[in-house]
């Protein structure tokens, strides 16, 4: 399991990096497995496999969410004044984690009205999505006393997600977005709390824009 999720991880990571790179118009139009780019505003880079009627996909398997910080947030870290520990990293990739399934599920769900469920079937998507490039200003180290940096923002992620058929195991669209605290124009206390809240906020966006994309397939094969 460590393995596959190392895997995945690798792979977000160099795919990203040539996609932070580059502009949206210099990626390729067809991507190595045969996904086409689109165009929208629902992530940085979107690919669709093209003819897929997502229509008839009533539920959803959530996989679990592998978390990478930031090499250069972690470098950081270790040689300033704030040091983080390998179990400190570790509890806040696995709260993340777990935040990510927690609000993916209420927004498609409770707020969405789509099953989510554990096994395949033929109206079953698997979503398979992995946060990369995580930076934490004000990081909980669970030492004593209570921890507060001043900043303009708590931080940023990125999120990487693949969709594929639960019975073939085909790809069939990819996205890739970055989300950063953009503050409130002001320097600000950044602690445990204000990070939690900001990272929610943001799961929430990606929640959100994930849901009412497939509303938007739904109502239009519906004739809405």
């Amino acid at each position: 399991m460590k393995l596959q999720r190392s895997l995945i991880l690798m792979t977000a990571a160099c795919l990203l990096s040539g996609a932070a790179l580059a502009k949206k118009e210099e990626l390729p139009a067809v991507s190595h497995d045969g996904l086409e780019l689109r165009k929208g505003k629902v992530a940085d880079v979107v690919y669709v496999r093209p003819g897929v009627d997502f229509s008839r996909y009533k539920r959803f398997a959530i996989l679990e969410c592998p978390v990478a910080f930031s090499k250069d947030w972690e470098r950081e870290r270790k040689g300033g004044a704030m040091r983080v520990s390998q179990k400190d990293m570790d509890e806040m990739k696995a709260g993340l984690s777990a935040e990510f399934l927690k609000i993916f599920t209420d927004e498609l769900q409770n707020k969405g009205g789509y099953t989510i469920v554990t096994e395949g079937a033929e109206d079953v998507l698997i979503l398979r999505p992995a946060i990369i490039d995580l930076e934490v200003t004000a990081p909980d180290t669970m030492s004593a006393g209570r921890s507060y940096t001043l900043s303009e923002s708590a931080g940023g992620m990125t999120l990487y997600l693949e969709v594929f058929d639960s019975v073939t195991g085909q790809i069939l669209a990819r996205a890739i977005d970055r989300q950063e605290d953009r503050g409130m124009g002001q320097i600000q206390w950044q602690n445990a709390v204000t990070n939690k809240s900001e990272a929610d906020r943001i799961l929430r966006r990606w929640a959100s824009a994930l849901r009412a994309r497939l509303d938007e397939v739904r109502g239009k094969a519906a004739g809405k």
